[in-house]
């Protein structure tokens, strides 16, 4: 049993242009755009806003919240943690639904062994 990969075919680059040329390799680049950039903007604008106050709003970032050493500026580091995992978790979500049904498709067109999600030998 070999772990080699066979030699392209003269086939297999053809077969790689038509799909990126597909109206269905478009609409799912489209997808894919349309969650990662407004999530990237809003994410870069809540991060600016963090950094912003933490420079020139210092007496508003050390009001107390809770206790003598809970502040604004400690929650709102702390929310960038949570912002992440739930920017993570909706892209979950999003992908399963609208990217990897519509990857899995085009995997399976091009004839590409699937498990799942993703090529596997």
């Amino acid at each position: 049993m070999s772990t080699d990969t066979p030699a392209p075919t003269a086939s297999q680059p053809d077969k790689y242009l038509a799909v990126q040329r597909s109206d269905e390799f478009a609409g799912l680049r489209r997808a894919l755009r349309g969650f990662v950039f407004p999530m990237t903007v809003a994410f870069f604008l809540w991060y600016a806003l963090y950094v912003i106050l933490s420079a020139y709003a210092r007496d508003f970032m050390g009001t107390k919240l809770f206790g003598s050493n809970i502040n604004v500026a400690l929650v709102f580091g702390l929310l960038q943690f949570v912002s992440t995992f739930v920017i993570a978790w909706l892209y979950s979500r999003y992908a399963d639904r609208k990217i990897d049904p519509v990857a899995d498709r085009i995997r399976a067109e091009i004839g590409e062994v699937t498990h799942e999600h993703g090529p596997r030998g």
